[in-house]
């Protein structure tokens, strides 16, 4: 009787560990913890600002006057118009919106990795059932996942703060199509953030301090980019460019990924 052996195909590979990474990261507490907190700090955001706006603070060391400027609508939380986007906005209004959530994918994505070195789960993995360039893809597309859905839990906490804090909805220039383009650019951005992430987190494997704050710091550089290609007034181009971006990077960093974990220990 001839044995025949089914052939462990790349697509085969590739669905198994997307199973066990989905699963895993579905089943973890940290991946509903990290998307709770995208919920509600745009409800907090909002809230307290309106209840503060045009507060005035007096440093009583040079009695200079400061006046607490709240958000203008809730739009806002989300970005600003392409004209204001090409300038690095300091202030409260300009921080505090939906583009801080990138640095949160970055925490996201650096435990999730770590775990994988500090428990000896990559090591286990390596050894009987998974290449490396499958498992750089694998999270590589888990991580869009989730930072993906903590966007989309931010636009719905944003809605939730605006409304209970009384704030305008009105779209003004932008458009109800420009948001609905901005979101999306906005989300295959984290495309181009997470193999970034990835590439530090291999790098770094269970020193996750370290892999941390290296990926915060890499995410400073490229923070400027956000608001001038993800504007509120977003088009096609903008979504088309994000797309590209999110690919090119993929390939390019998924392939230093795969090299670093090639070349280096995995424990």
């Amino acid at each position: 009787m001839e044995m025949k052996f089914e052939r462990n195909s790349f697509g085969k590979r590739l669905k198994s560990m997307l199973s066990v990474d989905f699963r895993r990261m579905f089943t973890m507490p940290l991946f509903y913890i990290m998307v709770g907190i995208s919920l509600v700090i745009p409800i907090l955001i909002l809230v307290m600002t309106t209840m503060m706006d045009g507060t005035v603070s007096v440093n009583p060391q040079t009695g200079v006057e400061t006046v607490m400027e709240g958000f203008d609508s809730t739009w806002q939380a989300i970005g600003s118009v392409s004209g204001e986007g090409m300038m690095m906005d300091m202030s409260l209004t300009g921080m505090c919106n939906v583009n801080m959530l990138y640095f949160f994918v970055a925490v996201f994505v650096c435990l999730f990795v770590s775990e994988d070195f500090r428990s000896g789960y990559s090591k286990n993995l390596f050894t009987v059932r998974a290449k490396k360039s499958d498992y750089v893809i694998s999270k590589t597309l888990a991580g869009f996942v989730g930072g993906a859905c903590m966007l989309i839990g931010f636009f719905v906490g944003a809605m939730l703060g605006g409304a209970i804090s009384g704030l305008p909805f009105d779209t003004g220039t932008a458009g109800i199509y420009g948001i609905v383009m901005c979101l999306l650019s906005k989300i295959l951005l984290v495309a181009v953030f997470v193999p970034i992430y990835l590439a530090v987190s291999v790098a770094a494997k269970q020193k996750t301090w370290l892999s941390i704050v290296g990926s915060l710091c890499v995410g400073m550089l490229l923070f400027t980019m956000i608001p001038m290609l993800t504007p509120l007034d977003s088009g096609i181009m903008n979504v088309i460019l994000c797309l590209a971006g999110g690919v090119l990077f993929s390939i390019g960093l998924g392939a230093a990924s795969n090299k670093i974990l090639r070349k280096t220990s995995l424990v």
